[in-house]
């Protein structure tokens, strides 16, 4: 297991501090969890503007109509 030293202000410390302790986490998993998530958050909303990107480029999007009569499902 690794270690990461970051510095805080003492106010910011407190305030993390105080988070965790009124959560009943430890500061540990509090930021990792927060900086987990971040990073998570990032890469699916790349995903998704390149996703987008993508379908704006190549949408081949037809009617309702169309895809029922395709399936054969009318």
């Amino acid at each position: 297991m690794s270690t990461i030293s970051i510095r805080l202000d003492d106010q910011d410390a407190q305030l993390i501090k105080e988070y965790a302790k009124a959560n009943n986490i430890t500061i540990s998993t509090l930021v990792r969890d927060v900086v987990i998530d971040r990073i998570e958050g990032e890469i699916d909303l790349k995903l998704y503007h390149d996703s987008m990107t993508t379908y704006r480029k190549k949408s081949e999007a037809i009617s309702f109509d169309d895809m029922m009569k395709e399936l054969d499902l009318e």
